[in-house]
């Protein structure tokens, strides 16, 4: 509770001050300069920014995965980074979800085209347009669903009221009709993994154990801190918060190194069985983003590689996200720029 308390007033310290006065010359710097020779001396360009650890794992096919690492596992034991630690991936698991989705409309037992109100009754009037909201559209975030995590009530005490987040998203207006728009809701996702876990009668996450996990041979990969032995999970920092975030629960975890393989299975269609992937409904490369952690996995067709990229630093103002995503795309250029020679 201490640590949510702490994020909630910077968040509104940070908004009180206003943007206008912010003028992020690190950006452009990070931009602009020349780039490295080596993945690695962008990972350590990236640590010097201000970021406490940050992992990448590099799969181009054809050649041996390589890791790259820079900065502290543990920043108050002096920990330097792990590549094999297990590291919070927050909304990346939204690809195994809409995976295990793509898998149980293939047998039958889910369609696209049925709705909220089909599973749960009783969020009419609760949603609005829950009668016409498909579970396509959740798939794609094009429902209008409010999304929980934009309610700053939810971040007075997140570790709480995480177990009860449908109730920050109830009785508000819709950002937009059904189908209309585009706006990034992890309220969808809650209500399909609801979803999953009435139309199977059981945790969607044995589902995706048996589906996606062990077909892939995925063993590191876990849906939550009680799974696993939290000396191998890496630390995650908040900018003006001394705390490490580690020990807050955030969903699924996994090593660079599983999140590649799922990400290639899913990009050249092997993590689906035969007519899946025609049905598959949602995006081929994602990040994830929870108090401590961020992260960045993407697939590249024109040099046939994966870069999955985890930073343990994070921010309210966006600039940590921001520059994590300039840093990729610098690794992703030296990658392009080695494959020509």
């Amino acid at each position: 509770m201490k640590k949510s308390k702490q994020i909630f007033k910077i968040m509104f310290i940070a908004a009180s001050i206003g943007s206008l006065f912010f003028v992020p010359w690190i950006l452009v710097k990070a931009w602009i300069l020349p780039l490295p020779n080596t993945v690695q001396e962008q990972v350590d360009q990236a640590i010097s920014y201000g970021f406490e650890g940050m992992i990448v794992y590099v799969d181009e096919a054809g050649k041996p995965p390589a890791f790259y690492t820079g900065g502290w596992n543990d920043r108050e034991n002096k920990i330097p980074t792990d590549p094999k630690s297990l590291f919070k991936i927050a909304s990346m698991s939204k690809l195994y979800v809409a995976v295990a989705v793509t898998k149980l409309v293939k047998e039958g037992r889910l369609s696209l085209d049925e709705t909220v109100v089909d599973y749960f009754p009783e969020l009419e009037g609760r949603i609005e347009n829950a009668n016409k909201i498909t579970l396509k559209m959740m798939v794609q975030h094009r429902s209008g669903i409010p999304n929980f995590t934009d309610n700053p009530a939810y971040w007075e005490n997140e570790q709480e009221n995480g177990k009860k987040a449908l109730e920050f998203a109830l009785d508000l207006p819709a950002s937009f009709k059904p189908d209309k728009g585009y706006e990034y809701s992890n309220t969808n996702y809650l209500l399909l993994r609801n979803i999953l876990d009435k139309v199977l009668g059981y945790n969607h996450h044995e589902y995706i154990k048996e589906k996606i996990l062990m077909p892939l041979e995925l063993k590191n990969t876990f849906f939550s801190l009680s799974e696993v032995n939290l000396d191998g999970v890496m630390s995650g920092y908040y900018v003006g918060v001394e705390e490490d975030f580690k020990t807050n629960e955030n969903g699924m975890l996994a090593t660079a190194e599983d999140v590649a393989i799922f990400l290639r299975a899913l990009n050249d269609g092997s993590v689906f069985e035969e007519g899946e992937k025609e049905i598959y409904p949602y995006e081929y490369n994602h990040g994830g983003l929870v108090p401590g952690y961020q992260s960045l996995a993407e697939y590249h067709e024109d040099i046939d590689a994966v870069v999955v990229q985890f930073m343990n630093t994070t921010d309210f103002s966006g600039y940590e996200w921001n520059l994590s995503e300039i840093v990729i795309n610098r690794i992703v250029k030296i990658l392009k720029r080695k494959s020509k020679n």
